[in-house]
């Protein structure tokens, strides 16, 4: 178990982040997997080809992707490991894999614009953390969009990875978020995507899958903590309504803060101009407000506390051993 890798990354992302220099002269490796998907998405996946032969290139490009960045992620961290502060190098690596410093800023710009009361400025804010339209979304709408992608985001981008470097390092979270990048990118349910990108969508939903019920736990947990959250609402709203998403995933930890926060969240929404039907999860308010997001900002704070002491624990666990 990589527990102490996994801590070491956790830490160092909470204090440094991804810094912006760094982002602008070398890119991210998020970024350069998504170059890699894109490469493969142009000289595989063919329009006009029959649906299955799409599904079987699809498959292929996922099976490159990770071939490619599961070995230059395990010499990577076999090599670092080998020399003195090479498990410090490999933590300031694995930490490029986790957004619990960048999440909880992009969510607090919106709330404070919200907060100026500046509609303009908090439907551009989450622009940046939501794929939906924004445009025509009144305060209540911006702010829902900004909690709910706070609870998705804690389990793809903080608690599913943290999940994966404990459980195989560096390769581990590296895979996981090729599978995660790749499921943003190709994993859409219209003409180009249906059959080339079902292999990412599935094998996306598997490795979500312990994040994104621990993820809901923890912030069941945190809301116990106190700040005026409600525990109990949180899990009667995560057992009653996590199954009514549309992913098998995502509304574990979105039905969870709803119910923590007395929310109404989900419900419809468009995408490229085309709405979606989907549930309500939550038996809440649906006139959301910057204050919302807020509490939902203190509620991560709090479930991300707890997933670090959980990840210390393991550490120290394993160092005994």
């Amino acid at each position: 178990m990589a527990a102490p890798l996994a801590l070491l990354a956790l830490l160092i992302e909470l204090v440094a982040g991804y810094p912006d220099w760094i982002a602008k002269s070398i890119g991210h490796p998020v970024t350069w997997m998504g170059r890699l998907i894109g490469f493969l998405d142009t000289r595989l996946n063919h329009e006009g080809a029959e649906p299955e032969s799409r599904r079987r290139a699809g498959a292929i490009a996922l099976f490159l992707l990770l071939l490619i960045v599961g070995t230059i992620a395990f010499v990577v961290e076999t090599a670092f490991l080998l020399l003195p502060l090479g498990l410090i190098v490999v933590g300031l690596l694995c930490s490029t894999l986790i957004a619990q410093r960048s999440l909880y800023m992009h969510v607090a710009n919106v709330a404070d614009a919200l907060d100026s009361g500046d509609l303009i400025k908090a439907r551009a804010a989450v622009a940046h953390i939501v794929g939906r339209d924004t445009g025509d979304l009144d305060e209540a709408g911006v702010a829902r969009a900004a909690i709910e992608s706070l609870s998705e985001n804690f389990s793809d981008g903080v608690v599913s990875p943290v999940f994966w470097i404990c459980l195989a390092g560096l390769t581990g979270g590296a895979l996981y978020k090729a599978i995660n990048t790749a499921d943003s990118m190709i994993g859409h349910r219209n003409e180009r995507y249906e059959s080339f990108g079902k292999s990412a969508a599935q094998l996306d939903d598997l490795v979500n899958l312990p994040g994104a019920r621990l993820s809901a736990l923890l912030i069941v947990a945190a809301s116990a903590l106190g700040g005026g959250a409600s525990a109990g609402g949180a899990w009667q709203a995560m057992t009653r309504d996590a199954a009514k998403h549309a992913s098998p995933n995502a509304g574990y930890p979105e039905a969870a803060m709803a119910g923590a926060l007395g929310l109404s969240l989900g419900g419809p929404h468009a995408y490229d101009g085309v709405e979606t039907d989907a549930a309500w999860l939550g038996d809440g308010r649906r006139e959301a407000k910057a204050s919302d997001v807020q509490a939902a900002l203190a509620v991560y704070g709090r479930a991300d506390g707890l997933l670090i002491a959980i990840v210390f624990a393991l550490a120290v666990f394993t160092a005994i051993l």
